[in-house]
């Protein structure tokens, strides 16, 4: 059991993973703000051995260095590579610390908006409409980059719609490409398909000045990625296309998916960003809590 167990901010746990939370450990507090700086961070952990925190928050060196009494931190929020953690995983773990994270819980949501945006910019649905007339997903060619669990379930989704799925990953997915989806390299992908989907980790930057090039005009792109997938400069750039070359679209859930300053966003009337994030639903929030509680009794598995 530990001794005091520490949220630092928000982790959207439901009620019943919070009251599970006080039975791994004698002490839980858990805060209901975004802490200011790692002061605050190091003020609210102060000699705590279990923490946990969501995505709004980080946990680097000075942290961990100041806080000694750290065994386990909890992420509740995606965890796909200690490159795009928000927690100094090598650090911690050179420390003796152990990291769990979690992932795939908010992906149905996210095939949800997707879903539902792209139908409104086909068929001019209180949204500026794609073409000069209206047009169904069936036969739309759709490349999806970054074939993982979400990449993956959007392309199920709009293949059952009669979409023609392409895809571009670091490696194949042969076993998808059973259900008819193709395989193209970057470029190709690019200049060939209608509507583009970015599905990748954070901090990964793939689309630059060259990419959008390749991409050509007329075109929707969509980023489904917690942080942007493009160089902001090169996207708008892109957006600012000559109306007879085709006007190009883009589409996220939240600013940080953008990746740009909200005066950026409203000056351009061809981004369409609802501000709030797609994967954050009653059912990703339960599922989201029942993999943070699973963490805990797993390191607790460990020892």
């Amino acid at each position: 059991m530990f001794q005091k167990l520490v949220a630092i901010e928000p982790t959207s746990l439901v009620d019943s993973a919070v009251k599970k939370l006080h039975t791994f450990a004698k002490e839980v507090i858990l805060y209901n703000d975004i802490p200011a700086d790692n002061g605050e961070i190091i003020r609210r952990i102060g000699d705590a051995d279990a923490v946990l925190l969501s995505y709004t928050s980080r946990i680097d060196q000075e942290v961990i260095e100041s806080c000694p009494n750290i065994r386990y931190i909890g992420m509740c929020c995606s965890l796909y590579a200690p490159e795009s953690a928000n927690v100094d995983i090598r650090f911690a773990e050179s420390k003796g610390i152990t990291v769990l994270g979690i992932r795939d819980y908010g992906d149905r949501g996210v095939v949800e908006f997707v879903l539902s945006e792209l139908i409104r910019l086909l068929h001019g649905y209180d949204r500026p409409m794609w073409q000069d007339m209206p047009v169904e997903i069936t036969g739309l060619k759709v490349g999806i980059i970054g074939l993982g669990v979400s990449g993956s379930m959007l392309a199920d989704a709009l293949s059952g719609m009669g979409a023609d799925i392409s895809y571009y990953s670091r490696t194949r997915k042969t076993a998808l490409e059973e259900n008819g989806y193709h395989y193209a390299d970057l470029p190709s992908l690019l200049a060939e398909n209608d509507v583009i989907l970015t599905c990748l980790n954070k901090n990964v930057i793939l689309l630059k000045e060259k990419e959008f090039q390749e991409m050509g005009n007329g075109k929707i792109l969509f980023n489904t990625s917690i942080g942007p997938s493009h160089e902001v400069p090169a996207l708008l750039h892109w957006l600012e296309a000559e109306p007879d070359k085709g006007t190009n679209y883009f589409v996220c859930d939240t600013l940080g998916a953008f990746g740009g300053t909200e005066s950026e966003l409203q000056a351009h009337s061809n981004i369409f960003c609802a501000k709030a994030s797609a994967g954050r639903t009653r059912q990703a929030f339960d599922l989201l809590s029942e993999k943070v509680i699973a963490n805990i009794e797993t390191y607790f598995s460990m020892k």
